[in-house]
């Protein structure tokens, strides 16, 4: 037996064999001979690898929480069994027997056979995989395993995995819940990423994807559209309990909600179509018919967002910030005036083109003419996308400048979204003045919450009321380097807002990146946030160099929160370290996007590459 002594320590030592140790015996006798010499090997070779991965401008502390973001995204791989029409079957909810039990769940969902390696969100607690999360850890799995990121996109647009109907299943308690549709963004990043790296992307892959993608945006706007008015709903769509009520349950007020959220998603998965189409369109020209339609969609969406008139829309003019709308059964609407992630979504509606499509069609300049001359409403009050930016370049967004500016001023205050360690899921503000809701003698509140929830919705587990969630930050920093390749350098913002400090827009994404960064570095007195109080893993040199990754975390202080080893989409961060790390605002300005997914480390003069960030005099 293994004794281990007060204030002793052991060492256990095991070794994976296919041979049984006393058939292995004569011919070595000590199968743990070597194990010093392997150990060292494998260390070496890991050492080795991580070296090609990560920047050298990135050292001692920030280069061990980027390797252990990484390393944790590899751990994640899980083996993933479920046979869905089995399980249906075996509850007495065979789909094709005419009498049969109701399901207990995923009735719907009997074409679903999964039997593969997926990555997971948090391995350590439970294995099960999320639609939307897998996206995002896409961005960060193509820096150490290419091929099995790739891999996880086909996996999803698969027929084992998406549904007839076009719907992407998002968990296994309930495959019907709608998810953010993130997968258009995370499949061309992927393939551009490729294209970088290997000097040609895999445009079989791309159009393979492209078809898949399409049913799942026309599921979209076949199902989530209530009124075909591009205005669109979607349920709770992974925010959980941001909203006043349960989303994806039926209102206490009856009607509906138009969702400020799911209809920025359909904004930005409009965009990622476009560069999808684009993309297939310079080599196959079957596909310049679907790039107009997609133009044409976003700025139907777009423009659904911030029409003017009598209606009551999604922009409030007068906080200048967008709120899900609340139509009654009478006919009546109003704005839930909730200051959340929410409307700050429709910011990430935005992706920069470099015109290459109009140079190889110069025809289609006639096209896009007539149909923005015909409905000049479409583009009267978000961005002009015919107007050119920097190099020419062009910019699907849509917000104008004038409503950019802000909603920049409100996300970069500090009592509003600002944290020291990134942009919060709900404004500060509401810390001292919640937003209240009543129907009949019921009172719904909406509270500023920065740790945990204090409502059970959607089990209480999790909280989109004040802490600061990665993959969303992530969105808006993609964001933000897009409107700087379009605007350039003299764009400037107040960041934070009153602080009297101006930056360019890629400067306020180095700085989010540098705030989420912090969550996890060692401070000037050694500690890091996302330990908060917890001393054993603050000061206990056995401990504290040793990461976890957190669901979500403190919108005050960065400590974690939620499952301490939701790798996953936490785990992002080591990309977006490495965007810094690999580029500067003047190379954004001189390749756009594509600075994105350089690996080549610049010469650099500071951190982003250029004098620092002035105060306006």
């Amino acid at each position: 037996p293994l004794t281990v002594a007060a204030g002793t320590s052991r060492t256990v030592r095991l070794r994976l064999s296919d041979v049984a140790p006393a058939a292995s015996a004569p011919k070595k006798p000590d199968p743990f001979g070597d194990f010093d010499a392997v150990m060292r090997a494998r260390r070496q070779e890991a050492d080795e690898f991580y070296a090609t991965v990560i920047p050298s401008s990135l050292k001692g502390d920030a280069a061990n929480v980027m390797r252990q973001a990484l390393a944790g995204m590899l751990w994640s791989k899980q083996y993933y069994y479920y046979d869905v029409d089995r399980w249906l079957t075996e509850r007495g909810a065979d789909p094709f027997k005419a009498k049969r039990r109701a399901a207990p769940r995923n009735d719907h969902w009997h074409h679903m056979y999964n039997a593969e390696i997926l990555s997971m969100p948090d391995k350590w607690e439970y294995p099960w995989y999320a639609a939307w999360d897998l996206a995002f850890h896409v961005l960060a799995l193509t820096m150490v395993d290419e091929d099995f990121g790739k891999g996880q996109l086909d996996l999803m647009l698969g027929e084992n995995f998406l549904h007839p109907s076009g719907q992407l299943p998002a968990y296994e308690w309930n495959f019907g819940d709608v998810n953010p549709p993130v997968h258009a963004w995370s499949t061309i990043f992927t393939y551009r990423l490729e294209q970088a790296r290997r000097g040609q992307g895999d445009l079989d892959w791309l159009e393979r994807a492209f078809h898949k993608l399409l049913l799942n945006f026309t599921w979209w706007v076949n199902r989530k559209d209530r009124s075909g008015n591009n205005v669109f709903e979607g349920g709770f769509l992974g925010l959980d309990n941001i909203g006043v009520f349960d989303r994806s349950a039926p209102l206490p007020t009856g009607g509906h909600l138009e969702q400020a959220d799911g209809t920025a998603w359909m904004a930005l998965f409009c965009q990622n179509m476009l560069e999808i189409s684009v993309e297939l369109a310079m080599h196959r020209p079957a596909y310049v018919d679907m790039a107009v339609k997609f133009v044409e969609h976003f700025l139907w969406i777009a423009s659904s967002m911030v029409h003017a008139g009598e209606d009551v829309g999604m922009w409030d003019e007068e906080d200048g910030f967008f709120y899900d709308v609340l139509r009654l059964p009478d006919g009546g609407a109003q704005r839930l005036k909730v200051r959340s992630m929410v409307g700050l979504l429709p910011l990430c509606a935005a992706t920069v083109f470099q015109g290459q499509l109009l140079a190889k069609y110069p025809e289609l300049r006639q096209r896009f003419k007539q149909f923005l001359g015909s409905r000049p409403e479409l583009t009267a009050f978000i961005h002009d996308p015919s107007k050119p930016g920097h190099g020419g370049r062009h910019l699907a967004a849509v917000l104008s400048e004038t409503k950019l500016r802000r909603v920049l001023a409100t996300m970069l205050d500090e009592k509003e979204f600002l944290s020291p360690y990134g942009l919060r899921s709900i404004s500060r503000y509401h810390a001292e003045h919640p937003y209240v809701f009543r129907v009949g003698d019921q009172e719904h509140r909406v509270s500023y919450l920065p740790a945990e929830s204090d409502t059970g919705m959607f089990g209480g587990n999790s909280n989109w009321r004040g802490p600061i969630w990665m993959p969303v930050n992530g969105l808006i920093i993609r964001a933000l380097l897009q409107y700087h390749t379009y605007y350039g350098k003299n764009f400037t913002i107040e960041c934070p807002t009153g602080s009297g400090r101006y930056m360019n827009l890629y400067q306020v994404a180095e700085e989010l990146t540098r705030r989420l960064a912090s969550i996890f570095l060692r401070d000037s007195k050694g500690r890091r946030p996302i330990y908060g109080g917890t001393r054993k893993f603050q000061e206990d040199p056995h401990w504290r160099d040793y990461l976890q990754f957190f669901e979500y975390f403190h919108g005050d202080n960065g400590a974690g929160l939620g499952a301490s080893h939701q790798t996953g989409w936490t785990g992002t961060i080591a990309r977006a370290m490495h965007v810094f790390a690999t580029s500067t605002a003047e190379q954004f300005l001189e390749l756009g996007k594509a600075a994105a997914i350089t690996e080549v480390e610049p010469a650099r003069r500071g951190q982003s590459g250029e004098a620092a960030p002035s105060r306006k005099r």
